[in-house]
Formats: C-alpha cells, structure tokens, sequence
C-alpha cells in the first residue's frame, strides 16, 4: 500500500511564525544530517537564537551518548541528548532517565548474530553499554561503520562477558537491514523491541523503551506539552517520538510508514530541511 504522505506546511498559516514552541527534538542521520553526515551550517547560529528564545534543542539519535556531546561540544551547555533510541537520556552529563537491559538478552542477541555469521549473513553485533560499545568483530569495513555512531568503542575477545550496564544491542548488516537480520531476530520480538533503524541497522532495546518514552519523560521533567513540541524523523525507530508531539514532521526523504505517521512532512536532509522548517514556524 502506498504511502499517504502528510500535507506540506503552510508558511502563510496564520500560525506560523508564532507558535509557541519550547522543545525541538530531532533525529540526526537522515534528518538533521545530510547524506554525508555532515551537520548543516545554518544550525549553529540558529541554536543561539533558540536559546535566546528559552527554546531547547534535543538531538535523539541511535548514536551512543559520547558520539553526540562530541558533534555538539561546542553547544552542549544545557543541551539534553537522547542517546541510544532513547535508552539513556543526559543533560550536562547527568543522566535523566537510562533503561537497561538484562545481560543474558544481549549474550542470546550475540549468540544468535554468531549463529548468523556462520550461516553466511555479512553482519556485526555492538553491544552498547552506558560507558562504551563493545564489539567482537574486527575486520576494518565493519569498524569503520561503527565509528560513525559510537566513538567510544572497544574490541573484546566476548561481548557477552562485557562488564557494564548494557542500554541495547545494535546489528549492522552489510545487505538490507529489515529483510536479513531483522527476521532473524523474530523470537526476540515477543519479550523486546527489535527496531530496523536504518537501510543497515537493527536495534534491540527493553520494550520500555524508545524514542518516545524518552521524550515523553523529559515533556513530564520539564513541564512542556506535546503543543509546544517539535519533532522531525525520516525512519522507522522515529515514529515513538513523533508521535509525542503536535508538530510531528516527516522528512520527505522519510521511510513510507513515517510519511504516514507524521502530521507534517519537512524538506528532505539534503535541503536542510530541519533547519528549513524551524525557520519557517518560529520566525527564527
């Protein structure tokens, strides 16, 4: 069935460039990053104007807490950052919210990613834990993906024996992510979320967790409404949070079942859309 996306945003809505927004909250690949994972320019002055205008920024990423206070270590003062598809939450590097996960879940999701390997499946497991990722794997063309999202990272000779409080699981596989590795993980499903996060990435979390009960918990923390909330996402572990807030954008670039979840849809990553749309609403 195919998508029905949601409508475009007026500018000349009588609303915009007056809403009272207080809280934006945004994915970073394929949202706030371009298809280079480059952060947009125009984002740095504009944080300063949000913050004159008592408006918090949030990124919420699958990427590990480390990796997003170093992209935005310039601007972290205050900033609240929604790490690991929600599974821990940090402001100023105290943490707000964590949900870990039971140790024997992640040996069995290591367990099964080896069974896997031996079958033939090109895919890697990172077991991301509150002070760094752990993996097994070794081979330069995998290391080089996890770097991208999880600065801090440790090769061990066992990730099951990892000593640290483990938030989620992340698979990455070199074919497409949601018709390989996710099947495999079909037992999982009856006691965790296992959510495709990307063409190559799979994510298995608590069921308590995800973007959406993070975000929702810090709205209670900080006595903000869904009203006065803005989201943007493009895939499928985005659609929690999206739905946690009256401004829900979809970027056009977005996965189809977030083009239908979504009230809004935003200019694709490419187009700086994020930046774009904030613009166009907050008068900023």
């Amino acid at each position: 069935m195919p998508a029905t996306p949601a409508p475009l945003l007026d500018p000349l809505a009588p609303h915009a460039g007056s809403a009272d927004i207080r809280l934006i909250v945004t994915d970073m690949d394929g949202t706030l990053l371009d298809d280079a994972k480059r952060i947009p320019d125009g984002l740095w002055p504009m944080l300063a104007r949000l913050r004159r205008r008592g408006v918090l920024f949030s990124p919420a990423s699958g990427r590990q807490y480390a990796t997003l206070a170093r992209q935005f270590a310039e601007v972290a003062e205050g900033m609240v950052f929604i790490a690991e598809n929600g599974t821990y939450v940090v402001r100023d590097g105290v943490e707000l919210s964590s949900d870990p996960m039971e140790r024997s879940v992640a040996a069995d999701l290591a367990r099964t990613v080896r069974r896997l390997v031996a079958d033939g499946v090109d895919v890697g497991a990172v077991v991301c834990g509150k002070r760094s990722a752990y993996v097994e794997r070794t081979d330069e063309a995998f290391l080089a993906e996890v770097r991208k999202y999880y600065v801090e990272h440790r090769i061990v000779e066992d990730v099951t024996a990892v000593e640290d409080d483990v938030i989620k699981v992340a698979l990455f596989d070199f074919g497409p992510a949601e018709r390989t590795t996710a099947p495999a993980l079909e037992a999982f499903k009856a006691t965790h979320q296992v959510v495709v996060s990307g063409e190559h990435w799979v994510d298995v979390m608590n069921r308590t967790a995800d973007k959406g009960a993070a975000l929702r918990g810090l709205q209670r923390e900080l006595g903000i409404t869904p009203a006065q909330t803005m989201v943007f996402g493009d895939y499928l572990n985005d659609l929690e949070m999206l739905d946690a807030a009256e401004w829900s954008f979809a970027m056009s670039n977005a996965h189809p079942e977030v083009l239908r979840r979504a009230r809004y849809v935003a200019p694709s990553n490419n187009e700086h859309g994020v930046l774009r749309t904030v613009a166009r609403v907050l008068g900023v």
